[in-house]
């Protein structure tokens, strides 16, 4: 299997198809792994998109059913995971790309579209999470419970005090919209985007609304498409069109 190393970082990553480069950044949150893709996801990217681009996908740093590690970052949390992924890229030999990623992978896209501008072509933003105000420390209460501890647990190297200094980046440090980015910054992204909403706690509606309200070049996809199944091929077929159109002429030759 194969891997990519940088320093004290150690990610898994996984590559099916040939053609234009596309990201896909699976859920799950802090224990995204490619694993989701076929066991939890709405629908298996990497299967759904082979066929069209070369796909990469990769368990997200301490992810605990993944394969990645690295140290637990407690400053600037955001920009250490988005170093991941463009380390990845730079390992590949891959300057420009494409990037689907759900749940958590709506903050991370945006990251990487703040980070590297020059780079990410466009993104599709699968039921991107974010934060919701009446239940504000959603994401600090689920991963002081879930990820942390199981964390903790296989490696003997990293407490709670830890942990919770790396929610503490993530989540309260910004606590507003993505976390990741500021609503400025979503504001100025001239990135083409394709937004698809969900509303579930950790998903909240009224977030993906506001990413496609505010940046310049976002489209949003039909809601709901999730449910009832019937509807995702359909959503799935959106995606495709969208990333195809947004594809570098020069790489359809």
């Amino acid at each position: 299997m194969p891997f990519y190393e940088r320093g004290d970082v150690r990610i898994h990553f996984e590559e099916a198809g040939s053609g234009f480069p596309l990201l896909l950044i699976p859920g799950g949150g802090l224990n995204s792994s490619i694993s989701v893709w076929s066991n939890m996801g709405p629908f298996d990217a990497m299967e759904e998109f082979k066929n069209d681009f070369r796909c990469i996908t990769m368990d997200l740093r301490n992810a605990n059913a993944g394969q990645s590690t690295g140290p637990v970052v407690m400053e600037n949390a955001w920009n250490a995971y988005a170093e991941d992924y463009l380390g990845l890229m730079d390992h590949l030999g891959i300057q420009e790309f494409l990037v689907l990623g759900c749940c958590i992978g709506g903050p991370f896209i945006l990251k990487l579209m703040e980070a590297a501008p020059d780079r990410v072509v466009a993104g599709v933003l699968c039921q991107p999470s974010g934060y919701r105000p009446e239940m504000p420390d959603l994401f600090w209460e689920t991963n002081t419970k879930n990820w942390g501890p199981a964390l903790c647990a296989r490696r003997p190297d990293v407490t709670m005090q830890m942990v919770e200094a790396h929610l503490h980046s993530l989540y309260r440090v910004q606590p507003d919209f993505v976390f990741s980015v500021t609503r400025d910054f979503v504001r100025s992204c001239q990135t083409p985007m394709l937004v698809m909403p969900d509303d579930v706690p950790a998903h909240p509606f009224q977030v993906s609304m506001d990413i496609f309200k505010l940046a310049p070049n976002a489209e949003v996809s039909m809601y709901p498409w999730k449910q009832p199944k019937d509807l995702i091929p359909a959503a799935v077929a959106r995606a495709r069109t969208f990333l195809k159109a947004h594809e570098p002429v020069a790489s359809r030759r």
